[in-house]
Parts: structure tokens; C-alpha cells; sequence
């Protein structure tokens, strides 16, 4: 996102909206999700856009579906359906803030896929960097829970030798979270972190759109303002326009 300020919104159904309403409110993927945040928005029509104005959060709290919203405009209900509470954000920080954090994220890896091919059928070459000469690949993305079940071949572990999926989950997320510290601008007390929800949502089949998602949370201090400041208005990770990458944090207070 780009923009001078920004405002962050927390949303809620008003008060005396049909049963019918709230579950259908509550009851949209990410691709819903996109589709619902869109429309609070003076935008043109994009189903799935590569870039979004906005970075969004849903959740449900006490049953009731809760949005966060972040984006240079703010946001405006025009079906009277919505409770928008908005403030400007700018977050004043320090080197060595230590936050409380949430985050939810689609974390993958990129593995190499099927060689890249020119006109006439022959491989396309590397013409610089240390593999010149060498054929080009696709480079394709893949869930890195997933990942690491394949890397593991874990079917085949015999079955009291398999690591459970919660703690493959949390290993293999854990670890995609730990290897972007230096380029966040910050680090992640392992004591503190959960990583809990996770999940492979299947949308829109004609589109053939899928992703996984997990939840975040825990303690990190900030170690580069430079990094760290625009992943708060730019987001972590792919899948932004699905409700990932939005990182909530607020001030530790010491007991």
C-alpha cells in the first residue's frame, strides 16, 4: 500500500442485524472476505488484484464476525450493516520496543518447477549469476507445511514415527517466521510464540484458488526501524488481498 496516512478500522455488525445476516456475515472465506472489504471502498471492480489498498484481519469474536481494516482511505458502509470505528495510525516507535503481536499469514517457500522453455521447445538458458548456462525454471510456491510433509516423504514414516501435523505445523511456521527477522527489522521471543490455525481454505473452484493460513502471536522487539516500520503498513507475506499479512501489535506493559 502507498499513502501518506492511514487510518485503521475495527468493524462490527450492528446491533439488530437478522440471524441470517450474522451467518452469512461470519460465514465467508478470504475470497468472500476480499469481496465484502472491497466494497467499503470508492474502488473499481477487481475480483483479485496483485496489489490492495487495504491489508484486513476477520475474525470472530463472542460469535460475532470482527474485521480489522487498514488503508489510506477510510473505509464506508453503504448497507447499513456495519459498525465502523476508525483512528489514524501511526505508530510511535523506538529501537528496542518490545510488542505484543498477531499476525495472520500464508507461509510458503519457492522450490524450483518445470524448466522454462523458449519458441522453438529448447530449454532457456541462465544468461548471468553463478548457474549462466544453465536451463531457467518456473518457480513455483508451495504451503510450507506441505513442503516439509513431501521433504520428509511422510507418508511413508511408519506411523509412530511421523511427526503429529500440529507439530509439523508449528515447526514449519515457526521456522518461515524466524528466517524473515532480519529483513523485518525484528525478532520473535520463541518462548512466547503460538502458532495455532491452521488450516487450506479451497475458493472460488472456477478460479482454482486455494491457500493455507495460520495465526500467529507472541512478543517480538524491533531491532530495525528502517525494516520494521513499513511491513506495519505494507504487510508480511503473500495472500494480502485474503485477509493475510496484517500485522496487530500494541505495547508490552511489564508486570
Amino acid at each position: 500500500m502507498n499513502g501518506a496516512s492511514y487510518r485503521l478500522s475495527r468493524m462490527t455488525p450492528r446491533p439488530g442485524l437478522d440471524f441470517s445476516d450474522l451467518v452469512a456475515l461470519g460465514g465467508l472465506d478470504p475470497y468472500g472476505q476480499h469481496q465484502l472489504v472491497w466494497k467499503f471502498f470508492d474502488l473499481p471492480r477487481e475480483p483479485t488484484p496483485t496489489q490492495v489498498p487495504f491489508l484486513f484481519r476477520a475474525e470472530v469474536r463472542d460469535g460475532l464476525p470482527l474485521l480489522y481494516v487498514l488503508s489510506s482511505d477510510e473505509p464506508r458502509d453503504t448497507s447499513g450493516k456495519w459498525r465502523i470505528e476508525s483512528k489514524d495510525y501511526r505508530p510511535a516507535l523506538t529501537l528496542g520496543d518490545r510488542l505484543a503481536f498477531k499476525l495472520r499469514a500464508n507461509p510458503t517457500v519457492a522450490r524450483p518447477g518445470d524448466v522454462v522453455l523458449g519458441r522453438d521447445g529448447a530449454p532457456k538458458l541462465r544468461t548471468s549469476g553463478l548457474k549462466t548456462g544453465q536451463p531457467r525454471h518456473r518457480i513455483k510456491r508451495h504451503d510450507v507445511v506441505m513442503d516439509a510433509k513431501q521433504r520428509m516423504d511422510w507418508k511413508a514414516l511408519p506411523p509412530d514415527e511421523r511427526p503429529s501435523l500440529a507439530h509439523l505445523a508449528y515447526e514449519a511456521c515457526a521456522g518461515w517466521l524466524r528466517e524473515r527477522e532480519e529483513r523485518l527489522g525484528c525478532q520473535f521471543n520463541p518462548a512466547r510464540l503460538r502458532v495455532d490455525g491452521y488450516r487450506t481454505h479451497r475458493m472460488h473452484r472456477k478460479r482454482g484458488i486455494a491457500l493455507s493460513t495460520v495465526d500467529f502471536e507472541g512478543e517480538l522487539q524491533v531491532t530495525d526501524l528502517e525494516r520494521f516500520t513499513p511491513i506495519l503498513f505494507n504487510g508480511i507475506g503473500p495472500a494480502k488481498a485474503f485477509g493475510c499479512g496484517l500485522l496487530l501489535v500494541r505495547r508490552m506493559t511489564d508486570h
